[in-house]
């Protein structure tokens, strides 16, 4: 079944393909089922008010505190996920492409991707040990991963992080659907950044379903933000393609097709091979 860009639909009617035929998109319906990987964070949020120094605590761990605060929007990474694109490791839309960073996630964060991590008291350790394990790298409900143990200690998570969430997205994908197991919050408060600030978008009083939003935007109504004092890594040697090691495995990303939400000119288009 076809459904054309400019008729109202709902999240069910995402596409897989989309053609642009007179200037109209066609959307072929095909839905990808995903679910999230969501803890819990109540208690953690009662931990935090512990936390005696917020200030000190920031420059110790950058912006961990504000994870446990992101406010959801219901369906919005559901409907964000199909437009994943499974041969350039992006989201593509019709009129321009995104791409989760390295250097945003970091910005994010306020955790630099080299960061190491410092001495601290019996409770932050524990405190920052928990968000690890529950919020930023979640497997089991309830439990501290191994990995994310590892991952504290060694203190370089953003490059994981982000690991995690391309290989949980990809393979999700290829497979048709499934849970996806990476920080959900901040791949949400990552989409919700480049969105319209407008009220009128945010607000939604039309109550407009998020496929139908999403598919009316152009790049001209992205937000485009450029991180000051920034050498980004968008290649590896002679390869386009950047490597990335997460707790269930490797896989490369294309950081050269976002170039563009830094601040930096598109050069070319990536080498897949």
């Amino acid at each position: 079944m076809l459904v054309t860009h400019n008729k109202p639909f709902d999240s069910r009617l995402i596409r897989s393909s989309l053609v642009d035929i007179n200037g109209t998109w066609v959307l072929i319906r095909n839905t990808k089922k995903y679910s999230f990987r969501y803890p819990d964070l109540k208690e953690l949020r009662k931990l935090s008010s512990f936390v005696l120094d917020p200030l000190d605590f920031k420059q110790r761990h950058g912006k961990l505190l504000s994870v446990l605060y992101v406010d959801m929007v219901e369906g919005l990474l559901s409907v964000l996920l199909q437009f994943y694109d499974l041969i350039y490791q992006c989201f593509t839309f019709p009129d321009y492409q995104l791409v989760p960073m390295l250097e945003e996630y970091a910005h994010i964060l306020g955790i630099p991707v080299s960061d190491k991590a410092d001495s601290m008291d019996a409770f932050e350790a524990i405190f920052v040990l928990l968000i690890y394990g529950l919020v930023l790298f979640p497997n089991i409900d309830g439990f501290v991963d191994v990995n994310a143990i590892r991952i504290f200690l060694i203190g370089n998570l953003v490059p994981t992080m982000l690991g995690d969430m391309f290989f949980s997205l990809h393979l999700r994908n290829s497979k048709g659907g499934g849970t996806i197991l990476c920080c959900v919050p901040l791949l949400h408060k990552w989409f919700i950044s480049h969105l319209p600030q407008m009220p009128g978008f945010l607000e939604n009083k039309q109550c407009i379903w998020w496929s139908q939003r999403l598919m009316s935007l152009t790049n001209e109504d992205i937000v485009w933000y450029a991180l000051s004092s920034l050498d980004i890594i968008d290649s590896c040697g002679e390869f386009s393609n950047v490597p990335l090691i997460g707790t269930q495995g490797g896989i490369n990303y294309n950081p050269a097709l976002a170039r563009r939400q830094l601040g930096f000119t598109l050069r070319d288009k990536p080498n897949n091979t």
